[in-house]
């Protein structure tokens, strides 16, 4: 399989934070230079090339940046504001750089993928072309070259050339001549072991050397004014990395992390909220070990979980029986009654304990002599070893619930054990060098595997013939360092001290979990369970681990979210595209934690690591923190006044979303998810999204994701409801797939987008602050070491109305169609039909004007496809496995109780609006059944799919309409809906008419409700 990458909002979005900062820098290729031939070992860094200069000594280095402070404060400002992050007060210098910007992002968002795109865009923008990507340890090297190699392919289809990339090496320093002389894009990818430790090679760096016409590396390095991209730089702040980074004489320093220690000129932030809000990692789930009484202590108990069954709930525990060859511990499933002395073939330890009460909602059973247990919860005779075989048991049944779903839409589902010692997984004093872990898995594999097989259809299926072919000792493998010498697994060489302190430099355990990640992905490759050691964390990743399980004791170096952070990528399906639905996403990727704690405490310390990650965020809603940030409206980008921010402040006061201390509590969340937030004041409702927006990005412990309970979602079976008569004919009218088709006249778009241009497209120009101080008449050491010996004396912002860019080699065609997928033959009509003046606006501010033209022409566009977009019917329909595949497993937190009139016993609801939906639904004399529709029943639309909520029958003549397709909305307004739901739901009205077209016995029909009462009025009309 290969791999796919496509260009994403949020991805490009990093890259323009970067790329912006150097607006007005201007277009020019790095001036050519003389590689020192040795002779008097110098670099001749000015000038161009010197006549009869031989091509091998001649190098291209990065041009000089061109503006100065203020104007890359101007820029850096312009970047902070329409992202509302705090303002820098003034260029952060660090290791000998004026230029440090930072750039947060989460694990798994794609951050290598983001600085691979920043270089291309750099190059294209600005002409820079020497780029050295360093790295803390060997693992991320390694990850760093083989994402430059599987993204080479499609940059080279975005920009039209490829970059060259090799791994610094002190033994093959003619890739260094390569990098020096070449005039294309040059990627040099270092770990911080090659320059800032003590070995005799990675001296080597520093050394005139004999194999390189004597002269030294770093002088040739330094020479090409190289731009440094620090991956994970919290491992580069120790003083003696810093002071060997400034002697790369570097143009600037981009720092990509998702844990940054220390900031410098912060200008992106995509963190562990933005992430998860976004949908763009997988969601968390854990299943946690509570273990009560000590070893030893009376009856030997593992509640492993409860079933929803179609007479009464039942429990799988795990127990100890008496049989002819002695004691052994056996699973049971067993329901309400049955006594634990019975089943145990009468062991003494069990009297008493029958089971009186199986709590579903609670996942809670009771024992006559008043026990009680919840899911995941161990009890009596309970040794490590013990709860080490409930974990990987719990791993292996986790993979397999997960694989029997995935399978069929072509998703391998991978499992990562991580252990402390390679003897507990490879022991070579053993025959067949097993260790007790891998003894454990082949058993617990075996068993589960056969109970899985059991409960498949007997009719041959696909996923039966996978699971039947792989066999036990095949499908697990471990990656562990190789002790040279031995050839044998070893344990991993781990740094205790100093600021690499915890990373490993393993390069042998990554070639198929690494290098090879594509066939590791493949249903052909056997492997689906990874063993290896608890210091494989950054630099190794896969899309598709699904299932983690610890099998080790916890310790301090190294986090549960760094652990978790290994298996947070969006997943891939066997053709390489990444199931990244927005409908669908967290159905699909779920993260499954086995952990060796309960879930409640593994769960406390994941948020309380994430609400510490999170320390930049503001904390207080209040009129200081609104005032001045940045909201767009018809007029441009404009500045919140003091008065709106006191207005919003109030309003979060007058309905009590925050606390005194202006802290936003969990009442606004709720309020939020379920769509009954109080409306704004009037003035405040046209900016109601920004506004919003703005109230989410304060920081509250409810706002935390929430990581789920694995044990709680359960089998949620369709009932006699779905083969009703009533149901059945709705669903064959609305099991219709369609295609859409968007017709529009070019000349139209244009007339329109010129008369747009010319009415609302405003620029705002670039503005400067210039102040002015005066030292003072005294000055005490104190002030010397905090800076506060001059005082600020006059403060003037000056507004450039001339044109700072003249030099920029602007391709402003190209940007503003590819920004709306017009053609570049449209996009200059539509620019040169509009006034001067207008146009004029170019010089003051380019990018600004390129992206306020793209906005306005995407505007009109949206506006012409909805009335241009028609649906065709095509020869397909859904298949009934869509009920089972997308609801196969229900978190119960979220519904209501048994229902009588839906498909299924349950409904999980959403929002408080659906809950109250469902009520009147359920106890309506009018509703024969209805359905919560499943995520694979999709609508396609221009601005994506679209999942509508409810398919409801009525009793025929009760309504007029008997057949009802709705959308339940918190609100009606279209002001207060997103511009994409409302754009889905005017597509979803042409749907259902062209598939009504079709019909001739009674039609369904759609439209949006806030409530019963609203879907009553309609139906009745």
């Amino acid at each position: 399989m290969k791999l796919k990458f496509k260009i994403q909002p949020y991805q490009t979005n990093a890259v323009e934070s970067v790329v912006d900062c150097f607006a007005g820098q201007g277009n020019t290729s790095g001036p050519a230079y003389r590689i020192d031939p040795g002779v008097n070992r110098k670099l001749l860094t000015q000038g161009p090339a010197l006549p009869g200069m031989d091509l091998e000594q001649s190098g291209f280095r990065n041009a000089d940046l061109r503006l100065i402070d203020d104007q890359l404060l101007a820029n850096i400002h312009a970047v902070q504001r329409r992202q509302n992050l705090p303002l820098s007060d003034k260029l952060a210098s660090s290791a000998g750089c004026r230029v440090n910007l930072d750039v947060e992002m989460e694990t798994g968002t794609g951050k290598t993928y983001c600085y691979i795109k920043t270089v291309f865009e750099m190059n294209k923008r600005y002409g820079w072309t020497k780029f050295i990507v360093v790295v803390p340890s060997i693992a991320i090297r390694e990850g760093v070259l083989k994402s430059l190699e599987i993204t080479a392919e499609h940059f080279t289809e975005s920009y039209g050339k490829k970059a060259r990339f090799f791994a610094y090496n002190s033994r093959q320093l003619h890739h260094l001549e390569s990098f020096s002389s070449d005039g294309g894009i040059n990627v040099m990818v270092i770990n911080i072991q090659a320059f800032n430790a003590t070995g005799k090679d990675n001296r080597r760096i520093y050394d005139e050397l004999d194999d390189f016409q004597s002269r030294r590396p770093i002088d040739v390095i330094s020479g090409n004014h190289p731009i440094l991209i620090l991956d994970e730089p919290q491992k580069m702040e120790g003083t003696k990395t810093l002071s060997a980074l400034a002697k790369f004489r570097p143009l600037m320093i981009l720092r990509y992390s998702a844990t940054h220690r220390t900031t410098h000129n912060k200008i992106h932030r995509l963190d562990a909220l933005d992430a998860y809000n976004q949908k763009l990692v997988k969601k968390i789930a854990v299943r946690g070990i509570s273990v009560k009484g000590l070893a030893g202590d009376g009856a030997y108990l593992y509640l492993e979980s409860i079933e929803i069954s179609k007479k009464a709930p039942v429990v799988r525990i795990e127990m100890e029986v008496r049989q002819g060859g002695g004691i052994k511990r056996i699973v049971k499933r067993l329901e309400r009654g049955r006594d634990l002395f019975v089943e145990s073939n009468q062991l003494d330890q069990y009297r008493g304990f029958v089971i009186a009460q199986i709590d579903a909602v609670k996942d809670t059973i009771e024992f006559t002599n008043g026990v009680e247990m919840s899911a995941g919860e161990a009890r009596g005779d309970i040794t490590e070893r013990t709860i080490r075989r409930i974990q990987i048991r719990e791993a292996i049944r986790a993979h397999l619930e997960k694989e029997q779903v995935l399978f069929a839409q072509g998703i391998k589902v991978l499992s990562l054990f991580f252990i402390d010692e390679v003897v507990k997984y490879r022991d070579y004093s053993q025959a067949d060098e097993k260790g007790e872990y891998a003894r454990i898995f082949e058993e617990e594999y075996e068993r589960l595997k056969d109970e899985y097989l059991s409960r498949l259809p007997l009719d041959g299926g696909l996923y039966q013939a996978y699971l039947k072919g792989i066999q036990v000792g095949r499908t697990h493998n471990g990656y562990f360092s190789i002790d040279k010498k031995t050839q044998k697994l070893t344990d991993s060489s781990i740094r205790t001290r100093g600021e690499e302190a915890g990373l490993s430099d393993d390069v042998d355990a990554y070639d198929l979990i690494l290098k090879d990640k594509e066939r590791l992905l493949s249903f052909e490759e056997p492997v689906r369970f990874i063993f290896s050691h608890s210091a494989l964390r950054e630099g190794w990743d896969n899309p598709n681990v699904f299932v983690m399980c610890m099998l080790k004791h916890s310790d301090n170096t190294i986090s549960r979210r760094q652990e978790v952070g290994r298996g947070l990528r969006i997943s891939v399906n066997q053709q390489g595209d990444r199931m990244d639905n927005p409908t669908t996403v967290h159905d699909v990727n779920i993260l499954t934690v086995v952990a060796s704690e309960s879930y409640r405490d593994f769960v406390g310390n994941l948020q309380r690591e994430i609400s510490d990650s999170l320390s930049a965020r503001p904390r207080k809603a209040d009129e200081a923190y609104f005032t001045g940030k940045v909201i767009t409206t018809e007029a441009g980008t404009v500045e919140i006044t003091t008065d709106q921010a006191r207005d919003i402040e109030f309003y979060l006061i007058q309905n009590g979303y925050v606390d005194r201390n202006r802290q936003i509590v969990e009442k606004y969340h709720e309020a939020k998810a379920h769509g009954t937030l109080a409306p704004l004041p009037p003035e405040l409702v046209p900016h109601g999204d920004q506004i919003f927006g703005l109230i989410d990005s304060v920081f509250s412990e409810s706002q935390l994701p929430d990581v789920g309970d694995d044990r709680k979602p359960k089998t949620n079976p369709l009932n006699a409801n779905f083969g009703k008569k009533e149901f059945q004919a709705l669903w064959s009218r609305i099991n219709r797939k369609a295609v859409y088709r968007v017709e529009f006249d070019s000349d139209e778009l244009i007339r329109n987008s010129i008369g747009a241009l010319d009415k609302e497209l405003r620029v705002t120009p670039l503005q400067y602050t210039i102040q002015s101080g005066i030292q003072n008449e005294q000055i005490t050491d104190v002030q010397l070491r905090v800076g506060t010996g001059f005082s600020l004396t006059k403060t003037s912002v000056q507004t450039h109305q001339a044109s700072i860019h003249s030099g920029v080699a602007y391709d402003l065609l190209g940007k503003i169609a590819e920004r709306t997928q017009l053609t570049r033959k449209t996009v200059a009509e539509i620019l040169s039909g509009i006034q001067p003046a207008v146009f004029g606006q170019f010089q003051q501010n380019p990018e600004h004007f390129i992206a306020e033209c793209s906005r306005l022409i995407n505007e009109q566009k949206a506006t012409i496809i909805i009335e241009r977009l028609s649906y065709d019917s095509i020869a397909e329909n859904y298949d009934t496995d869509i009920f089972t595949a997308s609801q196969s497993k229900q978190d119960f937190s979220k519904a209501s109780g048994k229902l009588k009139n839906h498909i299924y016993d349950y409904v999980i609801t959403d929002s408080q609006v659906e809950r109250n939906f469902v009520k009147e639904l359920d106890t309506s004399a009018d509703v024969v059944v209805y359905a919560k529709l499943p995520r694979g029943f999709l609508i396609p639309t221009p601005v994506g799919d679209y999942n509508p909520d409810w398919a409801i029958a009525f009793r025929e003549g009760a309504v007029r309409h008997i057949y009802f397709v709705a959308e339940t909305k918190g609100s009606m307004s279209s002001m207060e809906l997103r511009a994409i739901e409302q754009t889905k739901i005017d597509c979803a009205r042409k749907f259902f008419a062209k598939i009504n077209s079709g019909i001739d016995a009674e039609q369904v029909r759609y439209d949006v409700v806030t409530d019963y009462g609203k879907l009553m009025e309609i139906v009745c009309r």
